[in-house]
């Protein structure tokens, strides 16, 4: 294994965590700012209110977007154990 197929195989695990990760994180970016705008416009300060909102979108999200993210780990997977039985 040289160098080009280390950062071959480094550079798709970043893609994929970069995959995997993105509807998560654009949820939660979504709802933190309709939260934002909605406490700023009512000026009501509770902390709780930012959190659970957040939480129950992330977890809804992660459960509709399983099947993608288990592909995604899949393909990686895949991949990294086609390099180890062609012995790199």
């Amino acid at each position: 294994m040289n160098e080009a197929d280390a950062l071959d195989i480094v550079q798709y695990a970043i893609w994929t965590v970069l995959m995997t990760s993105a509807p998560a994180v654009l949820v939660a970016m979504s709802v933190g700012v309709g939260i934002a705008l909605v406490q700023a416009l009512t000026q009501i300060q509770e902390i709780t209110l930012t959190f659970v909102p957040k939480i129950v979108a992330i977890l809804l999200t992660v459960s509709v977007s399983a099947p993608f993210m288990g592909a995604q780990i899949g393909r990686l997977t895949d991949i990294v154990f086609g390099r180890i039985q062609s012995g790199f």
